[in-house]
């Protein structure tokens, strides 16, 4: 039922935490213009909890909810975010508490930083350089997270690659690369690692250390 996760879940330790099913929150990325990615970050409002503090739009899941589906509802509750056009690309636990209470970011993709419609949970919502994340004041739950969400950008050469027109056309993305983290797949220009598409991750002894190679089914996962 919706709203039934709306509530505090007490620990053992005497803390306190929103969501009696758990938490979710959406980390939204998106083409950056000339390069890179932005993401979407909500100024919670003054009367809320750490307000005045920049995080993603999130909150409790109800009992009915993945953590996949309530991120994406708060995106929209939140922030007018359609859910049709965001592309969920993975997620991890992002914060526990001993009563059992879990944090889910998830994040995702969408195609252009679309306009954004606040509620009253947020005093502001911005699309924000991914490079220029940490520079805000970070709701502290968000910022202990960030090293391990953040997605550093790669250039993905396509050049006499017969899987090239599919290719071009799901980049840029983010990648979940499990234990390695998250990359910014992208074909333009910007900074990035390189990385070079073929039928065998594994590259051979005389392949330079500084080049990523995938796979064309990674990159279309």
């Amino acid at each position: 039922m919706r709203g039934d996760g709306d509530g505090f879940l007490h620990s053992p330790d005497g803390t306190r935490q929103w969501g009696l099913f758990g938490a979710a929150g959406l980390l939204l990325r998106a083409p950056a213009p000339g390069g890179g990615a932005v993401v979407l970050m909500q100024h919670r409002a003054p009367w809320s909890h750490q307000g005045g503090t920049w995080a993603l739009p999130g909150g409790a899941r109800d009992s009915h909810e993945t953590s996949e589906s309530a991120a994406v509802r708060e995106a929209y509750e939140e922030a007018g975010i359609a859910p049709a056009t965001v592309r969920v690309r993975g997620s991890r636990v992002t914060a526990t508490a001993p009563s059992g209470w879990i944090y889910t970011t998830v994040v995702a993709d969408i195609a252009e930083p679309v306009a954004t419609t606040a509620n009253q949970e947020s005093a502001e919502l911005a699309w924000v350089p991914e490079r220029e994340v940490d520079a805000r004041p970070l709701h502290p739950g968000f910022a202990a997270a960030w090293p391990q969400l953040r997605a550093l950008p790669a250039r993905v050469g396509l050049d006499d690659l017969p899987e090239a027109p599919e290719l071009a056309a799901a980049l840029p993305r983010t990648l979940d690369l499990a234990d390695q983290g998250f990359l910014w797949l992208h074909t333009g220009d910007c900074a990035g690692r390189s990385v070079r598409v073929t039928e065998s991750p594994e590259p051979d002894e005389d392949s330079p250390e500084d080049v990523l190679y995938l796979t064309p089914s990674q990159i279309l996962s």
